[in-house]
């Protein structure tokens, strides 16, 4: 997966959203649930293997996202960027201010070993667990 790398150096916090539903406007925020904050190491792994997800073909599914996440630049004001994951369709929607066109819409293996350890964490955050290493 492709990621904006100006909106990658300059993230110091990953919010991780358990989606609930799909935005009313196009480049809205995804409404969910704030279940974990990753900063640190944790940001950094999680771009890693962010950027690490194989690509792949597109699914039909309709898009049904069940988690985003948002990256943050130390002002945390706006995001520098969200992206949503549908690991039925294997698609990922970007956007925000650092997201180019090219890179708005992607896909990746959802069953690859780096995109299912990318959902274990989903599901730990969600559970308030953490997991010793996000990378894989």
């Amino acid at each position: 997966m492709q990621l904006p790398a100006q909106a990658v150096a300059a993230t110091v916090l990953i919010e991780v959203v358990r989606i609930s539903a799909l935005p009313a406007k196009r480049a809205a925020p995804y409404p969910g649930r704030a279940v974990a904050h990753w900063a640190g190491n944790e940001a950094t792994d999680a771009l890693t293997l962010m950027e690490n997800l194989p690509g792949s073909e597109q699914h039909r599914c309709g898009f049904s996202p069940g988690w985003s996440v948002r990256a943050y630049e130390d002002s945390l004001d706006l995001a520098l960027f969200e992206a949503a994951f549908c690991f039925k369709c294997h698609e990922v929607r970007m956007h925000g201010t650092a997201v180019p066109p090219a890179l708005a819409t992607q896909f990746f293996d959802a069953d690859s070993p780096q995109a299912q350890a990318f959902l274990a964490h989903f599901r730990a955050a969600a559970a308030g667990q953490r997991l010793p290493n996000l990378a894989l």
